[in-house]
């Protein structure tokens, strides 16, 4: 029987073999494909371009139909890749609301949610790696 997923898999042109490897990824990657932009405030603050959306963020949506709008984040779907924002709800045929289903790549995450112990020591070690570089960075050019 053939794999499901490989971890060798580099890129494909192919749309149907991209889906496939997305579909069957493991939940470890999938977590990593739920990265959505920081604000270039938080750009600064935490040395990083990007980070996997948590439940409790505060995030802005740049596209689709709830454009510049701005909510926490009340659940995150790896099954699906997507999650859900506070306030952004559609009404059903049945007259019923949801919460609209939000791909995290059409989100900026203006407010991080740091109450986890793990997440805030994994920011302050790519704080001080950025401050490390950027100091290399200064001496090298003043050297020249």
């Amino acid at each position: 029987m053939k794999k499901l997923f490989s971890k060798l898999w580099n890129s494909s042109i192919q749309r149907r073999k991209q889906r496939k490897y997305l579909h069957n990824s493991p939940l470890h990657i999938r977590h990593k494909m739920m990265s959505a932009p920081l604000s270039k405030e938080l750009r600064k603050e935490m040395g990083t371009r990007n980070v996997p959306v948590r439940k409790g963020d505060t995030v802005k949506v740049i596209s689709g139909q709830f454009k510049d709008k701005s909510g926490k984040v009340t659940g995150v779907s790896l099954a699906k890749l997507k999650i859900q924002v506070a306030g952004m709800i559609i009404k059903r045929g049945d007259s019923t609301e949801s919460n609209y289903p939000i791909s995290p790549s059409n989100v900026m995450i203006t407010k991080l949610n740091l109450s986890d112990k793990k997440r805030q020591e994994k920011f302050d070690k790519l704080k001080n790696s950025s401050k490390q570089s950027k100091s290399i960075s200064k001496e090298d050019k003043n050297d020249k």
